[in-house]
């Protein structure tokens, strides 16, 4: 068995952050050990509260896991601040990580800010050079590279920042197009190493109508690196299993419908590739 180590924020709803993340290895089949950089009260409406921990104590998680357990592949998800940051890559450097999956999360689907100004600036000085994959949305991807949202409307927007993206240091990225505004499929654009840009696309579903989306691809993403798998292999399978869940998502609570980790199945919903000429 494989081991698959997530760095993210505890999410009391289970839709998203860590409680997502040990989902989604578990389905996949690899054993998931966490770090904990902050603890959040929220629901499906929303963010109420949040707390990050200390730098010392997420530094302590770090060497407690990676000392013992190790690591074929990690994630970053909610770092909360810039100190955090900076104890997370230094630990990640130290400890050899090699196969670093990062999720550029700044702003929840509620439009609670789960990353400040000098976070950011530090994610993208510290922990994106040190990425094997970047996976953002939209937003995300505007506000590393210092634009508009509204600048990234077309696939041929998301061709460019992923190019754009992928010189701020991270070997591969993944470019999530759940933002678009209601196009015929939902299109992912990956760019590889090798200067290679591809189109991932399935069934559309809106970014809306569920909750942990991009945490739970970027931790399926992970699990199928730590099973030795290519960039490219690994993104279309993570599309796949997100895509099946996401389908049988159920409408549990008062606000957005929650993922059905484990009724996913890779498979169950077609996801299409072709190479960006």
């Amino acid at each position: 068995m494989r081991t698959a180590l997530t760095i993210a924020g505890s999410d009391s709803g289970g839709g998203a952050g860590i409680q997502a993340d040990l989902k989604t290895f578990h389905q996949l089949g690899v054993f998931g050990a966490s770090v904990v950089t902050a603890v959040t009260a929220q629901n499906t409406l929303g963010v109420r509260q949040s707390a990050a921990l200390s730098p010392e104590l997420v530094g302590a998680q770090l060497d407690a896991v990676l000392e013992d357990l190790g690591a074929d592949a990690a994630k970053t998800g909610m770092l909360a601040n810039a100190r955090i940051v900076e104890r997370v890559a230094e630990a990640l450097q130290r400890h050899g990580v090699e196969k670093l999956v990062v999720d550029p999360v700044m702003v929840a689907k509620s439009g609670d800010v789960l990353l400040d100004d000098d976070g950011c600036e530090a994610l993208a000085r510290r922990i994106l050079p040190l990425a094997w994959v970047l996976t953002p949305n939209l937003p995300e991807a505007a506000r590393l590279l210092g634009r508009e949202v509204r600048s990234i409307e077309q696939i041929e927007d998301m061709v460019s920042a992923a190019a754009e993206l992928q010189n701020l240091g991270p070997r591969n990225v993944v470019v999530k197009g759940g933002h678009l505004s209601n196009p015929a499929r939902a299109t992912d654009v990956v760019r590889t190493e090798r200067d290679e840009t591809y189109l991932l696309e399935s069934a559309w579903h809106p970014v809306g109508q569920a909750h942990g989306t991009g945490c739970t691809l970027s931790a399926a993403l992970t699990a199928h690196l730590a099973q030795g798998r290519k960039v490219l292999e690994a993104a279309w399978a993570a599309k796949a299993y997100l895509s099946a869940a996401l389908a049988s998502s159920a409408k549990l609570s008062r606000g957005v419908a929650l993922l059905n980790h484990a009724a996913a199945r890779l498979g169950h919903d077609l996801v299409t590739l072709k190479l960006c000429v």
